[in-house]
């Protein structure tokens, strides 16, 4: 093989890998969604719906995230986004959700970001948080089809299931729920309680031992105080004694 040859396929090759790349760029830089710490079956999560610019010449100035039908949830709250409008949409629930003890009978549909002095430019990217819940205990994942809008008016429909492990042209964002943990809600609760109940009975112990300690010390100082007296009085009487007899001896002595 002549040096002409290898050097024309060395640069076709590369002209075929740089098509790759190109291609595989925009479809790689999609709407997606990520939790915040985990997303476990029947608890809440705070939600991040990630959303870049696709676009060279034009900004996007609106997204619509549209909630799973078959999971509904009952609780869902967006934070604030400078800059960016925030509208919920619900809908009625062909069956009622019970949650806590009550019936919930319409859950969010659709919650949509719109523009209000600010966009996604180009080469930018925008996040938008959510806290759910409760996320369902029957699922592996929930589907959040999306619909990204720019400012020269193109929409793009990111709203195709994975299929078959291969991803889609437009897919949807995906959220991955992770096992249930033993309690949603009060385990926390009841192991800070335990905790507080040990803080109070260490703290009850402490207390009795502190007073234990003092009385203990009280005791020891006033026995040390009445020896130290009786100490002194004896040594008192000691010295009395011994001057009066010095005293007898010195009259005696003159009267000699």
């Amino acid at each position: 093989m002549s040096a002409t040859n290898v050097s024309r396929i060395a640069i076709a090759a590369g002209v075929a890998a740089s098509t790759v790349l190109l291609l595989a760029g925009p479809a790689a830089a999609h709407v997606s969604v990520q939790p915040q710490g985990e997303a476990a079956k029947g608890g809440y999560a705070t939600l991040n719906f990630k959303v870049p610019n696709e676009r060279d010449k034009a900004s996007t100035v609106k997204v619509e995230v549209n909630f799973p039908a078959d999971h509904p949830l009952s609780s869902v709250t967006p934070e604030a986004v400078p800059g960016w409008k925030i509208a919920i949409t619900k809908g009625k629930l062909d069956k009622p959700l019970e949650v806590h003890g009550k019936k919930i009978t319409e859950a969010v549909t659709k919650v949509t970001w719109t523009a209000d002095g600010s966009k996604i430019a180009p080469g930018y990217f925008q996040q938008f948080p959510v806290s759910v819940g409760q996320l369902p205990e029957d699922a592996d994942q929930l589907v959040f089809k999306a619909i990204q809008t720019y400012d020269n008016k193109e929409v793009v429909r990111w709203i195709e299931e994975p299929k078959g492990g291969e991803e889609p042209d437009s897919p949807a964002p995906v959220l991955k729920l992770t096992a249930a943990t033993e309690d949603h809600h009060g385990g926390a609760a009841d192991k800070a309680d335990d905790d507080d109940s040990k803080s109070d009975h260490n703290a009850d112990d402490q207390a009795a031992s502190a007073e234990g300690d003092k009385k203990d010390t009280h005791a020891a100082s006033s026995s040390s105080s009445d020896t130290t007296a009786r100490t002194l009085g004896i040594i008192g009487i000691l010295i009395g004694i011994a001057g009066v007899a010095f005293g007898v001896l010195a009259g005696r002595r003159r009267t000699a």
